[in-house]
């Protein structure tokens, strides 16, 4: 199923989604559905786009507004990258190094 095409029923604060960086020490994220795992390394976040990995140093959960769908992420930022289901061997291969 394609992220892009699954919008029936949700109302607009759960399909929209915007990732907002700020001198790469601030980040907040709209559109979240979960934040599946996290520590002062790597979050892993579930957001109508699919799957967000969020990597960097001293990363810290400012903000966690689960009814918007709203997460703010404090800390130097070095890599932001999305799993899809184009990208199925790679995030099995993600997660079975996450659950180890």
């Amino acid at each position: 199923m394609n992220y892009y095409d699954n919008k029936e029923n949700v109302t607009r604060a759960q399909t929209d989604h915007y990732v907002k960086l700020n001198n790469r020490r601030n980040l907040e994220i709209t559109g979240v559905k979960e934040v599946d795992s996290f520590d002062n390394e790597e979050f892993l976040l579930e957001t109508v786009m699919g799957y967000l990995i969020v990597r960097g140093q001293n990363l810290q959960l400012k903000n966690l507004d689960v009814g918007e769908g709203v997460v703010t992420i404090k800390g130097k930022i070095y890599e932001l990258s999305y799993v899809d289901d184009q990208g199925q061997e790679k995030a099995k291969g993600f997660f079975s190094k996450l659950f180890r």
